[in-house]
């Protein structure tokens, strides 16, 4: 075991030392003035722990390179490419039960993983990686149950027309038997938040509903107990409306998002009394299956002071997802991989998230299953999705404390800070629950994350701040198949990068001055109140 060299305590010193002069000690003791015996063993692994210099952030931002970034984004999307068999195309979706039962996992040695359908290969690649770095993190896998879905093939027509707005909800199930339904469209009373709005004339037919105040999941399971066949929700705004039912139920029916401009002449026809014949038909899939969170932990650091941060590890089943969140997820692994070059005081805990394109699945699953005396050890949690839209802005999400938990200004101030210093423009976006922050700052962990945009449009402004084009998505490939390695901006991409690395050293060196966590900050999951829940609208 460890001794004393020249009246210290070698052992003691990893807790209350400082580690720059207890690399100067052991920088001049040989092994044998220490007292370590020659053959290998733990302590001598903690001992070359203890000399590596504390993390800075000028040092860890300067082991960024954008080379290594897009090697791993090249590896991410032939990961990608095993679903094809399955598929059809290029993507790392969560689940693919069959695939599973028809290949057998195993790694071959060669640089590509075969034999993996793209999900399950990306957390090979990202666990096997971490697994590598000579034992500085501590490694788990999280397997939990998860819900996907599928829909196949859709069609909406009502009177005689076919609205382009028409989109099935996320998560519903299909029309009966996978076939046409046919029916009288019944407008619901109010916003269809109470099964005394649905009229006993819905029996049978289709019901249009406005969207509302209570979720889209509870409109579409209050149809189905009244006894429709399909349902409408059409939006209160011009624009058209992309949701999700969350949580299936047994009373759920097959269930459309509507714009408001479609809706617009069909709603007064209805108040009009007019009788509008309907078909709907959507040919879909919702299943059970189990997935993965992927997590690390430092080994050295103070494991009752941790800072956290995370991405997804999966792609929507459109695409392969190279950009969302390829580019957090990656971004996390080469952060994770230069750190280890440094020593920490607090203890960084990386997580890769499954599920979060079915609705935030894994980072809900981790906080809600976390105990309390764990949950007080997170100081902060760091979101990284999408970190290099081709036509990107620098966002930060407008984090405060008088609505989160308190420290989640500190850091969106952090991040305004540096992109102040590096002369960069920022600009806010709504902390509004589209990413994976949304489990901890509901159960008082303040949260807080960057982004470069999705499918949200460029104003003029932010062309002018940014360059890009103005009038057209930040990321035109969102949620497409053509989210491929060449839709990443290596530009925004290192940029932020860097911009992680900074948030981890910084935190990873001290707290100071940051809000320490107490009992009254820990609580249960306050009511959805945010009208996103992942990127898909819930309300």
């Amino acid at each position: 075991m460890l001794g004393r060299f020249e009246g210290v305590d070698i052992m003691a010193s990893t807790r209350h030392w400082s580690r720059t002069l207890l690399f100067a000690v052991l920088s001049t003791a040989t092994a044998s003035e220490l007292q370590i015996p020659l053959v290998a063993q733990k302590p001598l692994e903690a001992v070359n722990t203890l000399i590596k210099p504390l993390v800075n952030t000028e040092d860890l931002q300067a082991s960024i390179k954008i080379e290594n970034l897009v090697e791993r984004a090249k590896s991410l999307y032939s990961y990608a490419e095993l679903s094809e068999p399955e598929y059809g195309h290029p993507t790392r979706v969560i689940g693919s039960e069959g695939m599973y039962q028809r290949y057998k996992f195993k790694l071959i040695q060669t640089a590509r993983l075969t034999h993996f359908i793209g999900h399950t290969a990306t957390l090979e690649y990202i666990y096997s990686a971490i697994e590598k770095l000579d034992g500085y993190y501590t490694l788990s896998k999280q397997p939990f149950p998860a819900v996907m879905g599928n829909v196949y093939e859709s069609r909406l027509v009502i009177g005689h027309e076919v609205p382009k707005s028409a989109f099935p909800m996320s998560l519903t199930p299909p029309t009966t038997n996978k076939q046409p339904v046919h029916g009288d469209l019944i407008l619901v009373a109010n916003e269809g938040c109470d099964a005394s709005d649905y009229p006993s004339n819905v029996t049978g037919n289709i019901a249009f509903i406005l969207r509302g105040k209570c979720s889209f999941g509870a409109k579409s399971q209050l149809a189905g107990k009244a006894g429709a066949v399909a349902a409408i929700v059409y939006n209160y705004a011009s624009g058209p409306l992309s949701g999700t039912l969350e949580s299936p139920t047994p009373d759920h029916v097959a269930t459309f998002g509507l714009s408001g401009e479609d809706a617009g002449p069909i709603l007064e026809k209805l108040k009009k009394g007019d009788v509008i014949d309907s078909i709907a038909y959507i040919d879909s899939e919702v299943k059970q299956i189990e997935t993965t969170n992927i997590i690390a932990q430092t080994v050295g650091g103070d494991p009752d002071n941790c800072v956290m941060l995370g991405g997804h590890s999966d792609s929507v089943a459109e695409g392969p997802g190279i950009n969302d969140d390829g580019s957090g997820s990656l971004t996390l692994l080469e952060v994770a991989t230069q750190l280890t070059k440094f020593s920490v005081n607090n203890c960084v805990r990386f997580a890769w998230w499954a599920g979060e394109e079915e609705g935030l699945l894994g980072s809900d699953y981790y906080v809600e299953v976390l105990p309390k005396e764990e949950n007080l050890k997170i100081r902060l949690f760091m979101d990284y999705d999408m970190m290099g839209s081709p036509n990107f802005a620098y966002q930060v999400y407008n984090a405060t404390n008088a609505a989160n938990p308190e420290g989640s200004e500190q850091l969106r101030n952090l991040y305004v800070d540096w992109y102040n210093e590096q002369g960069l423009n920022h600009t806010f976006i709504p902390f509004d629950g589209r990413s994976d922050y949304d489990a901890f700052i509901r159960h008082g962990i303040p949260g807080g994350g960057i982004a470069t945009g999705a499918e949200g449009v460029k104003t003029k402004e932010e062309e002018v701040m940014f360059g890009g084009k103005a009038g057209e998505w930040y990321d035109p490939c969102y949620h497409q198949l053509c989210d491929d390695v060449g839709n990443v901006n290596s530009t925004a991409w290192l940029v932020n990068t860097k911009l992680v690395a900074h948030s981890v050293a910084t935190f990873a060196a001290s707290f100071k001055g940051f809000p320490e966590r107490s009992n009254a900050t820990v609580f249960e999951a306050r009511e959805q109140s945010a009208k996103y829940h992942g990127h898909r609208l819930v309300l």
